[in-house]
């Protein structure tokens, strides 16, 4: 179970199922879901052609040697309620600096952005866009003329 928004609520109705069965063996029992106090996020799940989208053009612009897949972690995002109303890909951008201290969780007071890695993330994500637009995209027609896109 991936836990999307529509599963979330199915658990919810069925929590009541747990109650009712203590009930009927003349126990107590509550089920308490904070979703007022704290919302639900739901799973962050990437989107299968976007990934092998991602994996294709990171490879080809940075080696493959610099493209390390993660394992899957339990970290809750806004950018989840986006892909899933459309497809998404999240991923991160390596910030390793050997000569600097450690780095901090992106979430902490203390994380300091290696701002000698911004120019290869700006290159990696305008890469991305504009190989998805000129391999999926390329039946869509301009007039000449029309855009100044120096593509």
């Amino acid at each position: 179970m991936k836990f999307c928004i529509v599963e979330i609520d199915s658990l919810k109705c069925n929590l009541q199922v747990i109650t009712l069965q203590a009930f009927v063996q003349r126990c107590n029992a509550t089920v308490i879901f904070n979703t007022n106090e704290k919302p639900f996020y739901p799973v962050t799940v990437n989107n299968v052609d976007l990934h092998r989208h991602f994996v294709e053009v990171a490879r080809n612009m940075l080696g493959g040697k610099n493209i390390i897949e993660m394992q899957p972690i339990m970290g809750a995002e806004d950018f989840s309620f986006f892909a899933e109303a459309i497809p998404g890909y999240f991923y991160y951008i390596g910030m390793i600096n050997e000569t600097q201290e450690q780095l901090e969780p992106g979430h902490s007071p203390y994380f300091k952005v290696n701002e000698d890695i911004l120019p290869y993330g700006a290159a990696l994500h305008a890469s991305l866009a504009v190989t998805y637009l000129l391999e999926y995209h390329s039946q869509l027609t301009t007039q000449k003329g029309s855009c100044h896109d120096e593509l």
